[in-house]
């Protein structure tokens, strides 16, 4: 465990990440390359359907500072410039995405033993404010997340989270929607010489008064094999196998089967990255 609480979108991201990530249902496929300077380009595409998405990434890092430039198919251009510890603790981000005059964005980021405080502006006449901060160390935290739009005086979210972990268990509360949603994610390493993990995310609707239930877990079949499952009560039922066939690159197999209509196709979907 790192010191500190952390930053609020820290808060239950071990249970999303086993829940969520690396699942889908398209093709996808990215190559990164390395120049003799240094600068690293990824080019991505992935396959939705009919429809192919692609990008290209280009990064550039000279000592405590990192530009990253992408530029879409869809002709969007996406600037993210960053300057780690310019004073100890604290991280500036400032971002755009073009042809969108409005969503340039200035954050900054501050680390603490018992804190962790993040804030951003739109670079607009009339920018939306964002403020989130916790509290606490890295056993247990309490932190909230704010953001105000100044043109119409109103509150866009507010939300409060809280967290406690333990060397093999993270448990974690968070109160979302202004209040309308409750959401409790639960996070446990089983065995850590397998990487064995299972996790579990219930939420609430008050408004709706509607439930939603999601349980999976992960086991390492060898050092650089991994297969993941999970369920929901809606009866979707998805698994994955990620291997790493060279070191930090992966090809990943997943698919879905909805078990209340067993007479549609399953999804599968198939991503490839390779770095050098």
């Amino acid at each position: 465990m790192g010191k500190g609480p952390g930053l609020y979108t820290e808060i239950g991201k071990k249970a999303r990440d086993l829940l969520y990530k690396d699942y889908q249902g398209d093709q996808k496929f990215s190559v990164t390359t390395y120049s003799s300077t240094g600068v690293a380009i990824t080019t991505t595409g992935t396959n939705k359907g009919s429809v192919f998405l692609g990008d290209v990434a280009t990064q550039v890092k000279n000592k405590n500072f990192t530009a990253d430039i992408k530029v879409s198919t869809d002709s969007s251009l996406v600037t993210t410039f960053t300057v780690d510890e310019p004073t100890p603790g604290v991280k500036a981000i400032l971002s755009a995405r073009l042809p969108d005059q409005k969503s340039g964005k200035l954050e900054l980021q501050y680390l603490h033993d018992y804190a962790g405080i993040s804030t951003s502006v739109g670079l607009t006449g009339s920018p939306t404010v964002n403020f989130s901060g916790v509290v606490g160390t890295n056993v247990l935290a309490l932190g909230t997340d704010v953001s105000f739009e100044t043109d119409s005086g109103n509150f866009k979210h507010f939300n409060a989270g809280l967290s406690f972990t333990k060397e093999d268990l993270i448990a974690s509360l968070i109160l979302s929607d202004k209040g309308e949603k409750l959401n409790a994610s639960y996070y446990q390493i089983v065995n850590p010489l397998t990487n064995t993990v299972v996790g579990a995310e219930v939420s609430h609707n008050f408004t709706t008064k509607e439930n939603a239930i999601t349980v999976g877990s992960q086991y390492a079949i060898d050092p650089l094999t991994t297969v993941k499952a999970r369920v929901n009560n809606a009866g979707i039922a998805n698994a994955l196998i990620q291997h790493e066939w060279r070191p930090k690159s992966f090809f990943t197999v997943s698919g879905e089967v909805d078990s209340k209509a067993i007479e549609k196709s399953a999804k599968v979907g198939i991503a490839l990255a390779l770095k050098p």
